[in-house]
């Protein structure tokens, strides 16, 4: 999956799957990637418009879907 490098302090890069719904998230301080599953577009629509990635990130998605590391 391609990722986009966004500009925030906790996130380097997000991806997303529309078809699996499927997101996939770079950490920026450990450089893990984490899969986070049944996503809905208009979620990763958000992220990517919010003005603080790990803000709502850590608000609306880390505890929300279920994740596995890669």
């Amino acid at each position: 999956m391609d990722r986009q490098t966004v500009s925030s302090s906790n996130l380097a890069s997000i991806g997303y799957d529309p078809g699996s719904e499927t997101l996939e998230v770079e950490f920026s301080k450990t450089g893990k990637v984490y899969e986070y599953y049944n996503v809905p577009q208009f979620m990763y629509d958000r992220l990517m418009e919010a003005s603080s990635h790990g803000i709502f990130f850590n608000a609306e998605i880390r505890n929300a879907y279920p994740c596995n590391p890669l």
